[in-house]
């Protein structure tokens, strides 16, 4: 018959074994893909600059930033969203060359003559919507818009590396505009110098509030971009004047941030936050390590049985 430390001693490797194998699960369930991790080797030497924005812009981390890894996670990882999400694909594989959007992705591979030979790109807004479609980005909008009928390509106000708007400093060439409107200003001169004299530019108000969608406002989801028809909707103005569209014809008044955010404080006053806390694969390891030590401390008579009869007909075998 097993002893209690016996006993005690099955229920321990019961449970570490469920709390080894639960801590390797939930572990490989944190973050994206885990191919290659992001680098360019033969492009950093030279071109460090571009590099390092490209790594930290939303190419770099296409297969770490939070919001992909939740929503691929949620769908069951599907190769399609590898597509674009890394640089590379095989689908006959499921491997690819490296994460993220890297150099190749729009460069094509280096040629063996290159620096000599320059690298070619595709400029045209066609490169570009080969991930950035209709439904991920709004291309039937775009297409739509006075920018595309006039020409301008995707690069004309988005820098290429870190595929953020581009920065336009002050006429002194020391600090950048943190506004987008002033990237419109650049060639929208005319509307510019009539604009300042308008009661929406007394109050705050830039040419990105009517003509773009503020995602930076609303909670992140997947594929969520501005509107780049850039025409102002009912909508925008529903932001601002939804007290005043049905009140009487008086002046009004300045209406509050549609930015501003009341909820978050009222949560942090409850000692609550927004966006809950990341759970540590030890949290799951430790619970199943409780219920494996409860089931072997179940099973232990069940084992005692099995050996002892075990035991006995090897002894009822021997000569």
């Amino acid at each position: 018959m097993f002893s209690r430390f016996e006993r005690l001693l099955i229920a321990v490797m019961v449970a570490l074994l469920l709390a080894a194998i639960t801590f390797l699960v939930a572990w490989a369930q944190e973050g994206g893909p885990s191919s290659p991790a992001p680098q360019a080797p033969s492009c950093v030497a030279c071109h460090t600059e571009f590099v390092m924005e490209w790594q930290s812009g939303p190419h770099g981390k296409a297969v770490s930033d939070p919001v992909f890894v939740n929503e691929w996670t949620r769908q069951g990882r599907p190769d399609a969203c590898l597509v674009c999400h890394v640089t590379g694909f095989d689908p006959t594989t499921a491997s690819w060359k490296e994460n993220g959007v890297s150099c190749e992705a729009c460069h094509g591979p280096m040629s063996p003559d290159h620096p000599r030979e320059p690298m070619q790109i595709d400029r045209s807004p066609a490169l570009c919507g080969r991930c950035h479609s209709d439904t991920r980005f709004g291309w039937q909008q775009w297409q739509g818009s006075t920018h595309y009928q006039r020409g301008m390509n995707c690069i004309t106000c988005h820098d290429p590396h870190s595929a953020s708007l581009k920065i336009v400093k002050s006429l002194d060439n020391s600090n950048p505009y943190n506004d987008a409107s002033q990237l419109c200003i650049t060639c929208h001169t005319e509307i510019s110098m009539d604009f300042p004299y308008s009661i929406h530019y007394q109050q705050g108000v830039s040419c990105v509030e009517c003509h773009t969608t503020r995602v930076e406002n609303i909670p992140r989801e997947a594929h969520t971009v501005p509107d780049h028809s850039f025409k102002a909707s009912l909508n925008n103005c529903s932001r601002c004047h939804a007290d005043q569209m049905h009140a009487s014809a008086s002046p009004p008044e300045a209406a509050p941030s549609a930015s501003a955010d009341t909820t978050t404080p009222r949560l942090k006053e409850a000692g609550l936050t927004p966006e809950p806390y990341p759970v540590s694969p030890l949290g799951f390891a430790t619970l199943a390590g409780l219920i494996g030590l409860a089931a072997g401390m179940i099973l232990a008579p069940w084992l005692e049985k099995w050996y002892r009869r075990a035991t006995t007909h090897n002894r009822e075998g021997e000569p």
